[in-house]
């Protein structure tokens, strides 16, 4: 597993030194990742420049090419993997030092290069072994996978919080130098801090779709037709039968029929849903983007947050729901936690939450706490 990160610390050294050190390197020594001339910026890091290639990069602009920093020689690849590191985090609602952890394991453990290759059969970001039991080659190469099952591996570590960030990515990781990891500290607070501003509310949104509330239950407000002659509906699949109701207006029509074309996509909180069938976790949907998305689709915008879309349109009662409605649950009426789409026929589409897809589910089962009309889609 350490194979790599060693072989790369291994540049850091004197040329002079590279022929007595090949051997070692070959073997996985992580002695010249350790080394002090490799540490990058000592005990500190520019924490400007990096938020700089933040900025450039998840900006859509590509990296600068006048700003280096240690620890990032392939921003490109690199930030967009940090990035999904942390709004995984965010959705597991995972505390900053947490997200921190998991930042100098994978900068460690693979640069931030989802790595084909490893140290036996490691493999990705953090370098997890399927023979260890991590999951499957394709599961461990997926980015949030990874990440998921690093954060898990995290709070099953009792005490975490109090330890060094070092000693708490190698409980996790057991790795053949535990040591290894102190190095990228700096450079990880630095990335969790500027990524953090990128995302939606500057990363302070703590989303309840990971909190394990159900959606159903007691109490909001009850629509006249629940779905609930439909049965069971497996995720990710239209229910035989479904159709889009004659009565929806064509921009509702539109609307829902892009999102019905994201069904079986993976949530990804924080996710922009431009691209939820491409490589990038970060083109996948959460409950609000795909809101927006498939509203953008019939020419009407709407506002990037589950908070903020609650504000939008008008209110309506439950029981006189449209296709084409926003339907609000989990948290409270002012400020809710989830967005789906009324599609008619007491079904709503929505994108629930990190390892769950865009799925279609009863409107009996959720708790609907606020529903909002958007006039621009029924013109």
């Amino acid at each position: 597993m350490k194979a790599v990160a060693a072989a790369i610390g291994v540049l850091c050294l004197s040329p002079l030194l590279l022929a007595t050190t090949a051997a070692m390197a070959a073997a996985g020594s992580g002695a010249a990742s350790r080394s002090s001339a490799c540490t990058p910026g000592g005990t500190s890091v520019d924490t400007a420049a990096v938020a700089k290639q933040v900025v450039s990069i998840l900006g859509g602009q590509g990296s600068d090419s006048t700003v280096r920093v240690e620890g990032l020689e392939l921003p490109d690849e690199q930030i967009p993997h940090a990035k999904t590191i942390v709004a995984t985090g965010i959705a597991l609602k995972i505390p900053e030092r947490g997200q921190v952890v998991a930042l100098a394991t994978a900068i460690q453990e693979s640069r931030l290069r989802n790595l084909t290759y490893g140290d036996r059969d490691s493999l990705g970001l953090f370098q997890q072994r399927p023979s260890m039991g991590w999951g499957t080659p394709e599961q461990i190469r997926d980015p949030v996978y990874a990440s998921t099952k690093f954060y898990k591996g995290l709070l099953e570590v009792k005490g975490w919080q109090q330890m060094t960030v070092t000693q708490a990515a190698q409980a996790v990781q057991g790795s053949g130098y535990p040591d290894a990891y102190a190095q990228w500290e700096p450079l990880s607070r630095a990335l969790q801090q500027a990524i953090g501003k990128t995302l939606p509310n500057g990363g302070q949104d703590q989303p309840g779709q990971d909190a394990g509330t159900p959606p159903g239950g007691g109490g909001g407000c009850k629509p006249g037709e629940d779905g609930a002659d439909w049965g069971a509906i497996p995720e990710g699949t239209v229910p035989a039968g479904y159709k889009i109701p004659a009565d929806a207006t064509p921009k509702a029509r539109t609307a829902i029929d892009w999102a019905m074309h994201q069904l079986g996509t993976l949530y990804q909180w924080g996710g922009t849903c431009t691209a939820p069938r491409g490589p990038d976790p970060m083109g996948r949907c959460d409950c609000s983007s795909l809101m927006q998305q498939a509203y953008a689709k019939a020419g009407v915008q709407l506002t990037r947050t589950t908070y903020t879309q609650v504000k939008e349109g008008d209110a309506v009662s439950a029981n006189a729901l449209i296709p084409g409605d926003l339907l609000f649950t989990r948290g409270t009426a002012a400020v809710p936690e989830h967005v789906g789409m009324y599609i008619g026929a007491g079904l709503v589409i929505n994108a629930p939450r990190t390892t769950k897809p865009v799925r279609i589910e009863k409107v009996g089962d959720w708790q609907i706490l606020a529903v909002r009309r958007i006039p621009a889609l029924n013109s």
